[in-house]
């Protein structure tokens, strides 16, 4: 009998090792519970906060197997946009299950779903993008949601039938679905039969039976209060708000003595719009580190450096850029998003445009008392109000002549029409009892100068009157 060799022996181990594991490998691929994210409201930047929340949540849980129970009339094209690019680039197999209607945004996150099932009744389709009065946009609006919907389609490949190759999911018919005229929608049944839904079921338990789960276990995700309140910072308009009042508030601070009202609502509108990426842990570094920054170069601006100067004009560029890098999607779910870049500059642009105006009407004269009094010079500072001010009242009687009352070394004591004021000879010393000429009123005095003529009854009559 032949001896087998050290390294064949080695093979022989090697592969026997390799198909013992083989077998578990498979099953526990199928072992991981089936996790359903329930899509049932308006797609926007909330829904968008949920849904990588929830996929988070999949992933802590080991999922094999992601269900989107939909039920929803559409909403914002970028949020469905990047919840389309997530499904698509997810490790994890994804189901869509519209359970009642997939209209428009939802339309576009079901096509991106690995599977997709019908309850029926249901609906979906009619993808036309409208405007907030609910009329169409115009042709270009139109021709990119078209665009994006037949390259979702076309993202599922292909599949042989009779020896042919034909799409998985029609990219034509996804395209039909964008025409604001006729806009395609389909039933469980006519989405079963053009490929676009892998079947009609009652009920979620139906789908995994379906897909060979019919034993998985469920897990759901629930949204707290806490997800709730980020979801709703994460809104586009609420945080064009934020930024208003942020930027308006340096604006106004700086533009005011100490610190007030304008610093502490900088302050709270800053920590609402970085908290959502504080909490989920998506603020870049760099990020961070440009508002550091921007903070230091205002401070300085306002304790140190007198005036509104380069450090101020840096310091607000830091916070905006700052402000703009906050806003980009970048994450663990999406990844690095180019096209959120562009929108992230239109919603700091509309902040910065809010916050000027916001900042004209305070600081202008329809604005309230409360804020002017605090960013302009008043028009009458008054005693009464606790001013204090210099009398200027004696300036009127420069040019006019007077006696001295006592020496002038070189201040003293002159008398002017019987009222007796301070006064300081503006060059040598001048005795009491001589007659002298107002020169000029300075720092709340009166400087005069000696008269070497005699004086005169007209002059005293002059003087007294």
């Amino acid at each position: 009998m032949k001896r087998l060799s050290p390294s064949a022996l080695l093979l022989i181990i090697c592969m026997a090792v390799i198909l013992s594991l083989a077998p578990s490998a498979a099953a526990s691929s199928t072992e991981g519970p089936v996790f359903v994210i329930p899509v049932e409201t308006e797609i926007n930047n909330s829904a968008l906060h949920h849904f990588r929340k929830a996929v988070s949540e999949a992933r802590q849980d080991d999922a094999s197997l992601i269900v989107l129970r939909i039920n929803t009339y559409g909403g914002a094209l970028d949020a469905a946009d990047s919840i389309r690019t997530a499904l698509m680039r997810l490790d994890i197999p994804t189901v869509a299950f519209v359970d009642v209607n997939a209209a428009s945004a939802g339309a576009l996150i079901a096509l991106a779903c690995d599977s997709v099932y019908m309850a029926p009744g249901a609906s979906m389709g009619s993808a036309t993008v409208v405007n907030g009065a609910g009329e169409p946009m115009p042709e270009k609006y139109q021709s990119y949601m078209a665009t994006i919907m037949r390259a979702t389609a076309e993202h599922h490949g292909k599949k042989a039938v009779r020896d042919t190759l034909l799409w998985r999911r029609d990219p034509a018919i996804a395209a039909s679905m964008v025409n604001p005229e006729e806009s395609v929608s389909l039933t469980g049944n006519q989405a079963v039969d053009c490929g676009y839904a892998d079947g009609v079921a009652p009920d979620l338990r139906t789908v995994l039976e379906d897909l060979g789960r019919p034993d998985a276990d469920v897990h759901y995700y629930s949204a707290n209060l806490s997800d709730t309140l980020i979801g709703f910072l994460a809104n586009a308009a609420v945080r064009a708000v934020l930024i208003m009042l942020i930027l308006g508030g340096i604006y106004m601070e700086m533009h005011t003595p100490g610190l007030g009202v304008a610093a502490a609502v900088a302050t709270v509108a800053a920590v609402l719009y970085f908290l959502p990426m504080l909490v989920t842990g998506t603020l870049p570094a760099w990020v961070l580190l440009t508002l550091i920054c921007g903070v230091v170069l205002i401070a300085l601006e306002i304790f140190i450096i007198p005036g509104f100067g380069i450090c101020g004009i840096l310091g607000i560029i830091a916070v905006v850029a700052s402000l703009v890098g906050a806003y980009i999607s970048n994450d663990a779910v999406t990844g690095f998003d180019l096209s959120s870049v562009g929108r992230a500059l239109v919603i700091v642009g509309i902040g910065c445009a809010a916050a000027l105006a916001l900042v004209w009407y305070l600081t202008s004269s329809h604005g309230p008392m409360m804020f002017r009094r605090h960013s302009e010079l008043m028009t009458e500072l008054r005693v009464d109000d606790g001013f204090i001010g210099v009398d200027m009242s004696p300036a009127r009687y420069i040019g006019h002549k007077a006696d001295t009352v006592t020496v002038l070394r070189p201040a003293g004591k002159i008398e002017i029409g019987g009222t007796v004021y301070d006064a300081v000879s503006d060059g040598e010393f001048i005795p009491a009892g001589r007659r002298v000429k107002v020169l000029r009123y300075e720092n709340a005095q009166l400087y005069v100068a000696e008269i070497k003529e005699p004086k005169t009854n007209h002059e005293d009559n002059h003087n007294n009157g």
